[in-house]
């Protein structure tokens, strides 16, 4: 930005990684953005559900975007670098060398993603065992978390992965450790995907009960038995490996990270409200709702007391924000629905064009086109007549149930422009709707949710946001009305 290298104080870096991309910010010391850049990082889908990247890649494009980002400034300005990323799941061996997650061998291939769904078998056997420390993921363990990757991978590539494994990390703590050389995990990561429990540690006797005896016997050294909180500054700081592929000095400290979703529930929870005129203002942080939404929809509400909700995933304690329990719920690959949806019509193609003509997004183009053919009525009553039941991932909350499968209802032979924005237009209405449904198994719970508050890509789309607003707009009890903010 104009004027920046001249910016007395203090720097900050942040890394995240989505499931497609990533992405840096530097920050000062108010918190005001000063630069960002993306890059996109590599996806193999093997075969169906199989779903898998690269840590190396992955590295790569940290270091890409790092350096981008604090061009031109006093890099003995920076105090501090911070990484969030996805819950996907790391394998290294004993000398942090990659190891094969696939049946090709390809040690390349190295992470399977979080919404990678091959452990379906594993997952059930693990549900079947009811134990107790299933209560805290909302009484069904998902097959996105990773003991039943784990499993998966005891089961199906002993002899090419798992006998020879030595580390099993979370995206966010192999990034913090290929930072700092510290194999502590996150509190975050452990609590949210791994059963861990931030008042009692490991659980023994789970492991055992679902045949992952082995990483008890060596007190977790391979999934962590160093845990910290998010934000704790990680031993001494950045490596002169790791400074050197960033291009930071040595030395830089490093926080414990935390998983992506979560790193977007802080900022939000914490927003500071004050001077915009708007109703949450004065209200507890716990009546606010978080809704991340990107490739996937994560819903973050938290609370001064354990709170179990069936089908939503907590409470986790100091998961997100220290002393306080975290309830998340979920909408697995929501943002890539509705890319499967317009992306898969027949009138792509013109859309395509007609959006490139204008110079605009094929998004903002469709909302344009929405307002165009809505005449005068309100844009959402033009799906009277097309419904989209959206869990084409099956529906991780509040039904919990990884079988589920998608459906539109409604369709007629005409395969246009006008339809293919109204089938977009159901899309995006059947996931407020999803939302919805969120809210009242949380407020059912003892939530109180008065606000909610979105960020992420969809964040951005207005007709997301409305949708939203719109849709959720009473809880059927006492007609409350939510206000949307974005962020």
């Amino acid at each position: 930005m104009p004027g920046r290298d001249q910016e007395l104080g203090s720097y900050y870096v942040g890394v995240d990684v989505g499931t497609g991309s990533v992405r840096a910010a530097l920050v000062d010391q108010r918190g005001i953005l000063l630069a960002f850049a993306d890059q996109p990082i590599n996806q193999w889908e093997p075969q169906f559900n199989h779903h898998e990247q690269s840590s190396e890649d992955i590295w790569v494009a940290c270091c890409i975007v790092t350096k981008k980002v604090v061009q031109g400034i006093d890099l003995n300005q920076i105090r501090g670098l911070g990484f969030d990323a996805t819950c996907s799941l790391v394998v290294l061996d004993k000398q942090f060398h990659p190891l094969p997650v696939n049946h090709e061998g390809d040690s390349h291939r190295n992470i399977i993603m979080w919404l990678d769904h091959r452990a379906v078998n594993q997952v059930h056997r693990i549900n079947e065992t009811k134990h107790s420390v299933l209560q805290y993921v909302g009484g069904v363990m998902s097959v996105e978390m990773q003991a039943p990757k784990l499993l998966w991978l005891k089961e199906n590539l002993r002899e090419t992965c798992w006998d020879k494994a030595g580390h099993f990390f979370d995206l966010p703590d192999f990034l913090s450790w290929k930072a700092t050389g510290v194999t502590a995990r996150s509190l975050c990561s452990l609590v949210c995907k791994w059963t861990y429990s931030a008042e009692k540690g490991w659980d023994d006797s789970f492991w055992k009960m679902v045949g992952l005896e082995d990483l008890v016997a060596d007190n977790y050294s391979k999934i962590g038995n160093q845990v910290l909180p998010p934000g704790t500054s990680l031993g001494n700081g950045l490596t002169p490996e790791a400074a050197k592929d960033l291009g930071l000095p040595a030395g830089i400290a490093v926080a414990a990270s935390l998983i992506d979703a979560h790193a977007g529930g802080l900022g939000v929870i914490g927003a500071d409200v004050r001077g915009h005129g708007l109703a949450c203002e004065g209200q507890p942080v716990t009546s606010r709702l978080a809704i991340i939404c990107g490739t996937s929809s994560c819903h973050m509400g938290i609370s001064k007391n354990p709170i179990f909700v069936p089908g939503v995933w907590g409470p986790y304690f100091s998961a997100m924000v220290p002393g306080f329990w975290l309830n998340e719920g979920g909408q697995s690959v929501t943002g890539k629905l509705i890319d499967h949806m317009v992306q898969g019509h027949a009138a792509f193609p013109e859309l395509q064009a007609k959006a490139t003509a204008r110079c605009q997004s094929i998004y903002a183009y469709l909302n344009s086109h929405l307002d165009l053919i809505k005449k005068t009525q309100p844009v959402g009553f033009l799906t009277v007549d097309l419904h989209v039941w959206p869990d084409f991932h099956g529906n991780r909350s509040p039904l919990a149930d990884l079988t589920l499968k998608g459906m539109v209802t409604g369709l007629k032979l005409s395969q246009d422009l006008d339809d293919l924005a109204i089938l977009y237009l159901a899309t995006v209405q059947a996931i407020a709707f999803g939302t919805r449904l969120i809210i009242e198994a949380m407020e059912s719970a003892g939530h109180s949710i008065s606000t909610l508050f979105l960020c992420g890509g969809l964040g951005k789309n207005p007709l997301f946001v409305q949708m939203h607003a719109d849709i959720t707009g009473g809880n059927g009890k006492n007609e409350q009305s939510w206000e949307s903010c974005v962020s």
